[in-house]
């Protein structure tokens, strides 16, 4: 039988980027277990820096599945889950074979060396898609190989690339994307744009961006918290653009302890941070255009509203399209 190499890193990458922008300072990264017989045994992401890694978290559901073990669910520590599946794996992941869009880890940090699991769990083939950019966690491969695993690299390098590339631009310098919410009709006023579900994940991107930029009009007119309370995170620090310097101090946003907030006319206050997420909507795209590198976009099943993006012309290049409980979301970027 000829297996689809590409088929199976896909589903990496499709789970990937479900997370893609939560896992600051961590990359975004899926990976996929298939079994001897060509069965699918797990499809998994990293979800947040801290966590286990894809890798792992496949491997433990790849490991239920094959064992019917079900007291590895139970476990959520990465460092327990490599420990469980040490002593209790008994040659089962004979013959698997695992998917990674990054080259598995090599280093021991907040988790566990992957590159080590994988080696001692006995698993005779990796497919890697993009090497690792991180030098201290680098060289996994190679420590596969002088195991005597299989590893073939460059699976669909360059969609793994794309999905890598904030991970690359933050260690360099920084990251930005524009995120905003519309309905059908390409409106994005009028209140609540997007499902609950949507705001859930974008909270949890405010809670790991070390910087939210905002327009000073959306500031005074919907009096926003701009904090991460939907998923229990930290709230950014923020930018407000604005040409007028001040603002009514009980505006919710001026009341979050421990965050910095920023008026100014430009974008400067942009270097000092690493992980940043600019939200508005027409006007705000087009004073933010030349610094932004991707854009993040929900789309809601509705019409309503009376202004939005009517009067843009651009052209993007779309990198994943993705439909969540209701809204469709879209990672994308400006064609050049």
């Amino acid at each position: 039988m000829v297996i689809d190499n590409d088929f199976y890193m896909n589903l990496a990458l499709i789970e990937a980027w479900k997370y893609q922008g939560c896992t600051y300072p961590n990359p975004a990264v899926g990976c996929t277990v298939v079994g001897a017989n060509n069965q699918l045994l797990a499809i998994t992401a990293h979800k947040r820096a801290g966590f286990p890694h894809a890798e792992v978290l496949a491997l433990q559901e790849a490991y239920f599945k094959l064992t019917n073990d079900s007291a590895i669910l139970n476990i959520t520590s990465s460092h327990e889950i490599h420990a469980y599946l040490l002593a209790n794996h008994k040659g089962c992941f004979h013959g698997i074979s695992l998917y990674t869009t990054l080259e598995p880890c090599s280093h021991i940090g907040k988790t566990p060396s992957c590159s080590s699991l994988i080696a001692n769990l006995g698993i005779q083939k990796v497919f890697v898609g993009s090497r690792d950019l991180n030098e201290e966690a680098a060289c996994g491969n190679e420590k596969l190989l002088a195991c005597g695993i299989e590893v073939e690299s460059g699976i669909l390098e360059e969609k793994c690339a794309t999905l890598l590339k904030p991970f690359g631009m933050w260690k360099q310098n920084r990251f930005v994307f524009f995120k905003w919410a519309q309905r059908l009709n390409a409106t994005t006023d009028g209140g609540i744009v997007s499902s609950e579900h949507s705001r859930k994940r974008v909270h949890a991107m405010r809670d790991v961006c070390d910087l939210l930029v905002i327009g000073g009009n959306t500031v005074r007119l919907d009096r926003p918290t701009l904090d991460a309370r939907l998923t229990n995170g930290k709230a950014p620090d923020v930018l407000i653009l604005s040409r007028e310097k001040e603002f009514d101090q009980t505006i919710p946003l001026f009341a979050v302890a421990g965050r910095k907030v920023i008026i100014s006319d430009n974008l400067s206050t942009c270097q000092e941070y690493k992980n940043i997420m600019i939200e508005g909507s027409s006007k705000m795209f087009e004073l933010t255009r030349e610094i932004v590198d991707y854009y993040l976009c929900f789309i809601a099943p509705s019409f309503g509203g009376s202004s939005g993006f009517e009067n843009q012309d651009e052209k993007f290049e779309i990198l994943n399209i993705q439909k969540d409980e209701q809204d469709i979301i879209i990672w994308m970027k400006r064609k050049i």
